[in-house]
């Protein structure tokens, strides 16, 4: 990762909290984040969620209980969260978890927002058909 920006902040310090359900960071320039594992996999970065392409994105519903049971170091630039509903494919960069802790706010009102357009809320179990990775191949 050659363009990795040495002045990135990056994580001096990361704790799985199973009981809260938070992902507790605290990062290099000072900040510290709690970030809610049900925010982490409705924004996971990986395909199964975002698509491939803007308006590909999965709509991430009933995450509210989600876990995650382990996480992976992906180089010295990731780490890889297995969620206990078994979603295992996103890489969260450390730019990317800054972003999360650092948009909480405004990341949470687009979901509530995307959920009311979708008239679900965020209880509403997941469709079937979402469960098959890249489904709407077929």
């Amino acid at each position: 990762m050659a363009g990795l920006d040495r002045q990135s902040p990056y994580p001096q310090d990361i704790t799985v909290h199973a009981q809260s359900r938070m992902l507790e960071i605290a990062f290099s320039d000072g900040a510290r984040f709690r970030i809610p594992f049900e925010l982490m996999r409705i924004y996971s970065p990986s395909a199964e969620v975002q698509g491939h392409g803007p308006g590909q994105e999965v709509l991430q519903t009933g995450k509210r209980d989600v876990g995650i049971v382990a996480l992976e170091p992906v180089g010295n630039y990731a780490v890889q969260p297995t969620f206990s509903d078994g979603h295992d494919s996103g890489i969260f960069s450390w730019d990317y978890l800054y972003f999360l802790g650092a948009k909480q706010e405004e990341l949470w009102a687009d979901y509530e927002r995307r959920l009311a357009e979708a008239g679900l809320d965020r209880d509403a179990p997941m469709p079937d058909k979402a469960a098959s990775a890249c489904g709407h191949h077929h």
